[in-house]
């Protein structure tokens, strides 16, 4: 009934944790015409699936998922990316498919005075040639170099997890990596969803000992409540005998208008010694294709040195 409420309604949404939502409805961005509240639905529950993995409900709140017991032993890139990401407060109000749907904290998204191709199609980027800090180096567009904000998101795509939706045509599932958009010419598309498509939960596959070797490493410019400068979710898996890279999974956060896999930086190590030599040809490997601006170019080395002291602090119990 919900699904089939908002995909007969253009200008209505689903409403669940609202701590996105009602902010932009605050500041003018959003304005719907009508709110479907799906925070009630039976959706709130973290069960094993048959294969071992983990359903993930949409409605689950993301102080419950950092805290599951199975989600920190099992995926600890989840539970330190989750527990990374706002206050306390707004963690326990927050919701799983809400967090992956949030958009953008851009300075002239939220700023209805100034052009804005994601907001307002056509009016242009004022982030172009504007304060940029906080933008894009990989994947952007002339049209838009605003970043995903999501902690989460960075955490779930490193670990291969897959996202359950249900739409007016009925259900589907998509790999989280395919889940988010980047901006081409259409910015205002932040994902591949439909209008009227709900994410009903998210999986995490079977615990192997790469995703229990996973970690979140977040950089930002004050110790709480900020959004990243940049972020790494990586999950290693070493030849201990051999000392090379057996497996390796690393998603960036805070540098492109998705969350960001690094499959450059994964190529070049598996099979390479786990090193910090190596991770660092890695990360640069991946950065290479980098375009900054004056005032974000600190991105590229302040991201190669995350991923190196993400990717080092995993080796440690080996050495």
């Amino acid at each position: 009934e919900a699904v089939a409420t908002v995909a007969a309604h253009p200008h209505a949404v689903f409403l669940a944790g609202g701590t996105n939502l009602v902010d932009h409805m605050k500041l003018g961005v959003a304005a719907p015409h009508m709110l479907v509240d799906v925070s009630r639905l039976p959706l709130a529950e973290v069960t094993p699936t048959p294969q071992g993995g983990l359903r993930v409900g949409t409605a689950v709140r993301n102080s419950d998922l950092a805290a599951h017991p199975l989600v920190r032993t099992r995926y600890p890139a989840l539970s330190r990316a989750l527990l990374s990401g706002a206050s306390g407060q707004l963690r326990n109000a927050a919701t799983t498919g809400g967090n992956l749907l949030q958009r953008t904290r851009c300075r002239y998204f939220q700023d209805v005075t100034t052009p804005c191709n994601k907001r307002e199609p056509g009016t242009g980027c004022a982030a172009i040639g504007g304060w940029d800090r906080h933008h894009a180096v990989l994947g952007a567009s002339e049209h838009c170099v605003a970043v995903h904000p999501s902690d989460m998101a960075v955490g779930l795509l490193a670990l291969d997890a897959t996202v359950h939706v249900l739409g007016p045509d009925g259900a589907r599932t998509l790999p989280l990596a395919e889940l988010h958009r980047l901006p081409g010419d259409t910015p205002e598309r932040d994902t591949a969803l439909v209008h009227g498509e709900l994410i009903t939960a998210v999986e995490l596959p079977p615990p192997t000992a790469l995703t229990r070797r996973s970690t979140y490493r977040k950089v930002r410019e004050r110790a709480s409540y900020a959004f990243a400068l940049v972020s790494v979710a990586a999950a290693l898996d070493v030849d201990e005998d051999a000392g090379t890279v057996r497996d390796v999974r690393i998603a960036l956060g805070g540098v492109a208008h998705k969350p960001w896999r690094a499959e450059r930086a994964e190529d070049a190590l598996r099979g390479a010694p786990a090193t910090e030599d190596a991770f660092r040809r890695a990360a640069e490997t991946e950065l290479a294709a980098a375009q900054t601006r004056d005032g974000n170019a600190y991105k590229v080395p302040l991201a190669r040195n995350a991923m190196v002291a993400t990717l080092r602090n995993l080796t440690e119990g080996w050495r």
